[in-house]
């Protein structure tokens, strides 16, 4: 079995079939997937691999005829030292911010420039500005209790408000970093992190404007009113709208941590982008000075790290709290992104090894007169594999490993940037109950299973389909090739 086509059909059932059928771990089920693809790889087929890649032929060989645990490794090791510090830090970031009170004045500072009859654009864009620092998981657990006092306040609306937090938050998590699944797009495809950050940013607010429509549909079609529950009681609702102010961090403290690294990060990719020359920014040595300082805490593990460090600062000055409660603190920050560093280091030892087999190269063949259709294909794949086992950021992973050479074709005829979006756009398609995030949005929002089918995946869907088709108008209009 040498031909990549069925080498990839067999890691994929490994990898859906693991999750789903024998109840995985996606972290054992994406090595186990690596492994059976290295098995299932000739030699021949990987020393191939490598000499496309501009490797001599001596090393070339010595690579190909490494032990299948050694190259499995190598590209575990890979995927960490490129997105392991990022991760890291975004959950400490995520966890600080939210526990330091600077998530909800920044939801509560976004509903004075909306007011309430446009709470749910505040909530809307609160939540997608909120999802690109913090984790998806944790911005739908936070702002959700706020939709249901803002849907008591109001008396209506709530699925309204609901589907908003909803909507905002799934889109930034597939398309701009530091999100997990966007990061792993930015090392597989070679793409600059702000680039892909601006472009995300922009391809989201076109979805989530799309998904507010549909949202605003959805709440005039199913009155589903507000529930009472065990961990939601209406009563304890109502007494997070009275929280004082003086409570909260200040506005300006509660944006630093995830503006510094955002702003650091866009500079720097500016930078890089307009200036090939190796000659000073500018003729000011006191502003090329500062320049050097700001495109050093640009790199984006240093601004991370950065951005990790006010956030604990911001905790601290609010919570007035000791040392060992902010190592304590840290450490559970950190054990819970130590699981999604497993997961997407796994799943890009999938990557690599699927990468070997030549599959871009397989698919480039396929489509070489047809490179437009690649983001369609692109699309249709994570589309695909997001369906079968539930996880956008799996599907993510796998559609990456899959097209990631297409990044370096020369007679692509667009920016590999295009690629992530359709990706991204394709890992929204189909939420239903094989997906741990389904059940999230569900049990928060307090809607029934059938609820969700008819509202939930309905929407997400079409900002999936709204956003590939987006995408492929941009890459026509500006391929930026």
């Amino acid at each position: 079995m040498a031909d990549p086509i069925l080498i990839l059909l067999v890691g994929v059932v490994i990898v859906v079939g693991g999750i789903i059928g024998f109840k995985l771990h996606p972290f054992l089920a994406l090595l186990l997937a690596a492994l059976a693809v290295a098995l299932l790889t000739p030699p021949e087929l990987v020393e191939q691999y490598y000499l496309s890649k501009g490797v001599s032929a001596i090393d070339a060989y010595k690579q190909a005829h490494k032990s299948i645990g050694e190259r499995i490794g190598i590209e575990f090791g890979n995927t960490c030292a490129k997105i392991g510090i990022l991760i890291a830090m975004a959950a400490i970031i995520g966890k600080a911010m939210l526990d330091s009170g600077a998530a909800e004045k920044i939801i509560r500072s976004m509903l004075k420039v909306t007011g309430e009859k446009n709470a749910p654009l505040g909530f809307i864009l609160s939540s997608f500005f909120l999802t690109i620092p913090v984790f998806v998981d944790t911005v739908i657990f936070l702002m959700m209790p706020l939709a249901k006092a803002m849907g008591m306040r109001l008396k209506k609306n709530y699925l309204l408000l609901a589907l908003s937090v909803i909507a905002g938050a799934v889109m930034a998590n597939s398309y701009v970093p530091p999100s997990p699944g966007p990061l792993i797009l930015v090392s597989s495809f070679n793409v600059p992190i702000g680039l892909l950050m601006v472009c995300g940013v922009l391809l989201g607010l076109c979805t989530i404007t799309v998904g507010f429509f549909i949202a605003k549909y959805l709440n005039k079609k199913f009155d589903i009113p507000l529930r009472d529950s065990p961990d939601a009681r209406l009563e304890d609702i109502a007494a997070i709208a009275e929280k004082d102010d003086s409570e909260l961090p200040s506005l300006g403290w509660a944006l630093l941590p995830a503006a510094f690294p955002l702003v650091t990060i866009c500079i720097r990719s500016a930078v890089e982008a307009f200036h090939k020359s190796d000659k000073p920014l500018t003729e000011i040595p006191f502003v090329n000075t500062v320049l050097d300082i700001v495109l050093f805490f640009g790199d984006k593990n240093i601004a991370l790290l950065m951005g990790g460090l006010f956030a604990l600062l911001v905790l601290a000055k609010q919570k007035k709290t000791s040392k060992d409660k902010i190592l304590a603190f840290t450490s559970t920050a950190l054990a819970s992104g130590g699981g999604i560093i497993l997961i997407t280091a796994a799943g890009g030892a999938f990557g690599g090894m699927l990468q070997q087999t030549g599959i871009s190269s397989r698919i480039a063949d396929l489509t070489k007169d047809y490179q437009m259709a690649l983001i369609p294909l692109a699309f249709f794949i994570t589309m695909v594999v997001r369906t079968a086992q539930g996880s956008a950021t799996v599907a993510l992973i796998t559609a990456s490993g899959i097209l990631a050479g297409m990044a370096q074709n020369a007679n692509l005829g667009f920016h590999p940037v295009y690629l992530c979006l359709a990706i991204g756009s394709g890992a929204k398609l189909i939420p239903w109950m094989n997906d741990a995030g389904f059940w999230i949005m569900c049990k928060t929002s307090n809607l029934t299973e059938e609820e969700a089918l008819k509202t939930i995946a309905p929407m997400q869907s079409l900002m999936g389909l709204a956003g590939v088709i987006l995408t492929m108008i941009a890459a026509w209009i500006f391929p930026m090739v």
